[in-house]
């Protein structure tokens, strides 16, 4: 999974607006969809050269460049994908997790027992001419575990006792990878692990210093040193494109040009590259943005090849479409977006209240997912609902289908409240009858205690302010009171996480930073939502889910993760939101394969398929 934008005299006017915001933005839904439904087809004839010009995120500027940043680094990889391939490579559809055609080895071959898996290499090349082996999985293996000793937090997939604990890598020969498991996983789950590996060159970066000799990796101690070495040499971004490191690659790209202080960079084609794609770009400009409205400017002039249109400007789509260019929107898979609780915030007794599960229900019934995504005010009709962390349109659906466990109803919300021992007003709602037993507000709360937290909200994309103060103004009017402090996303992923930043763990009750990806194709919420997951934000813990994340990580039901799933939706760990259409813009003179383009949904990019057509200058 992935995550991602984290005051006070402007709140009580903002949230006062909410309202306001939500009934005007209801009564004229936009009919956005008719637009953008639609993937176009490859089309036009091929020319080679050109530059294309790529949007990143806006207030997602790249940072470093190693693929397995220390936790420290708090930020995000320059070029994730596109310099150094995984040993398999997402596939960005829901339906399959690889891709086998742009992967560095054929699918890996499972023994009777589960515990021996072989995986046989294919023929790529480093950028300096040397192949790719088996032998450089099995050092990018011990690099991923030295960093994981160093600190758990440093690979936000990693969960104690699982992949890659108990994982013996071996190279038979250079084609040839053997993985020894102590542990049998589901087929499926180990797969979503591989393609997070990213192969790294041993015979060249094996070294603990520059210049230095080649180390024997297989020893702990080596590892380390050259783990430290190499994270310690990506600290140094002024380097980035000159570092004779950095120069050796795998994938169809190489840096030609970084800047600091913007986060922009550029790519030219890395011509030992032996994947799928004929580079006929000459060039692909990535460049950094601190605002989605910036982006959308940009669009206007013309000065954008590739990138994305935040939801809340979809009411442009038939604009930029005039202006010559397509758009193409559908929810990420595996995606979801949710209000991440935190059950260890003890400011006002929040830890004690939102320990109640009647509590987080009433929560989520004032959530109005579908006002929200008709709203022209937060998701402009460009959003599905989404009630579970599987994401909308999940090949593993939850059992309550289409039919939410905890729909919009605030008289219900009210209700529960009532009958748990609390009195509703909307000056403000009190626990008016403490104590454990039936009709009680629940262990921990006292006499008078009210509902009142803070929620930190991204500061972009636009919808995510938007859709969090319309749950305020709703929460409001059953006497719940919340405020808002928004912060940007890098210092959010930096502070807000009890597994990282435990003394941050009272600044925030919830936070809304926008989208969480799944490994698609299998969304487990292992390392998210299980008690001891690196990357369980708010310290959920529970049993029951414990016990159906692991029989999705090691047993072989096909049905044990739209159990997990459904569990998960059902228990509240977090308050689901919808999840927003990802558009993707690109210019119709640009073409290629169309699901190189379809997995832009998941911000996986292929320009070494694409092409500028006749129409391009």
């Amino acid at each position: 999974m992935t995550i991602l934008t984290r005051r006070g005299a402007r709140i009580a006017v903002v949230v006062a607006a909410a309202g306001a915001l939500l009934l005007s933005g209801c009564a004229g839904p936009t009919d956005a969809k008719s637009d953008y439904s639609t993937l176009p087809k490859e089309s036009g004839k091929p020319q080679t050269g050109g530059t294309a010009t790529v949007a990143l995120t806006p207030g997602l500027s790249p940072n470093y460049i190693y693929p397995y940043p220390p936790a420290e680094a708090s930020g995000t990889v320059i070029a994730r994908g596109m310099l150094w391939r995984a040993l398999y490579r997402p596939s960005g559809t829901g339906g399959e997790i690889v891709d086998p055609g742009s992967s560095l080895a054929e699918l890996p071959k499972t023994s009777a027992d589960g515990k021996t898996v072989t995986i046989t290499m294919k023929d790529y090349q480093w950028s300096n001419g040397k192949p790719v082996t088996s032998k450089d999985v099995v050092f990018s293996l011990a690099l991923l575990k030295a960093a994981i000793a160093e600190s758990p937090a440093n690979w936000s997939f990693y969960t104690p006792g699982q992949f890659p604990d108990g994982v013996t890598a071996t190279a038979l020969d250079d084609k040839t990878l053997v993985l020894q498991l102590e542990k049998v996983y589901n087929p499926s789950y180990l797969l979503s692990m591989l393609e997070l590996i990213y192969v790294m060159p041993s015979a060249d970066w094996s070294v603990a210093k520059t210049g230095g000799p080649l180390l024997d990796f297989t020893k702990p101690e080596n590892a380390k040193a050259i783990y430290a070495y190499l994270t310690s040499q990506s600290a140094d971004q002024s380097t980035f494109a000159t570092n004779p490191l950095w120069k050796i690659v795998n994938g169809p790209y190489q840096l030609k040009s970084f800047e600091p202080t913007t986060g922009s960079y550029s790519l030219t084609p890395n011509t030992k590259y032996s994947g799928p794609g004929e580079h006929r770009l000459a060039q692909v400009d990535f460049k950094a943005f601190t605002s989605a409205s910036a982006v959308l400017n940009q669009y206007k002039a013309g000065k954008l090849t590739v990138g994305t249109l935040d939801s809340s400007f979809a009411s442009q789509i038939p604009a930029l479409q005039k202006k010559g260019y397509h758009v193409y929107g559908a929810p990420a898979p595996a995606r979801f977006d949710s209000l991440i609780i935190n059950f260890k915030n003890t400011v006002d007794g929040f830890d004690k209240v939102i320990a109640q599960k009647y509590v987080r229900q009433a929560l989520q019934q004032l959530i109005d997912q579908p006002g929200y995504v008709k709203s022209r005010g937060v998701y402009n009709g460009a959003g599905e609902e989404n009630y579970s962390p599987l994401g909308a349109e999940s090949p593993f659906p939850p059992k309550f289908g289409d039919k939410p466990p905890y729909p919009f109803d605030p008289k219900a919300a009210q209700k529960l409240l009532t009958d748990n021992g609390w009195t509703v007003d909307p000056k403000g709602t009190t626990c008016t009858n403490p104590g454990t037993g039936a009709g009680q507000c629940g262990e921990g709360i006292a006499q008078g205690q009210k509902i009142s937290f803070t929620i930190a909200s991204a500061n972009t994309p636009a919808y995510v302010g938007a859709r969090d103060l319309a749950f305020v103004s709703e929460a409001k009017k059953v006497g719940i009171d919340i405020k808002v402090v928004t912060k940007s996303l890098n210092y959010m992923y930096e502070n807000y996480g009890n597994s990282f930043a435990p003394a941050k763990t009272n600044e925030w009750a919830m936070q809304d930073f926008g989208p969480l990806y799944q490994a698609a194709g299998y969304p487990t919420s292992n390392t998210v939502f299980n008690t001891d997951g690196s990357f369980n934000l708010g310290s959920y813990s529970n049993p029951e889910v414990d016990t159906a994340i692991s029989a999705s990580t090691y047993g072989l039901d096909e049905q044990a993760l739209a159990v997990e799933g459904t569990l998960i939706g059902e228990e509240l760990p977090a308050l689901w939101l919808p999840t927003p259409d990802t558009l993707v813009v690109w210019k119709d003179t640009l073409s290629g394969p169309p699901e190189t383009f379809n997995a832009l949904l998941s911000f996986i990019y292929s320009p070494e398929q694409w092409y500028f057509t006749e129409g391009q200058k």
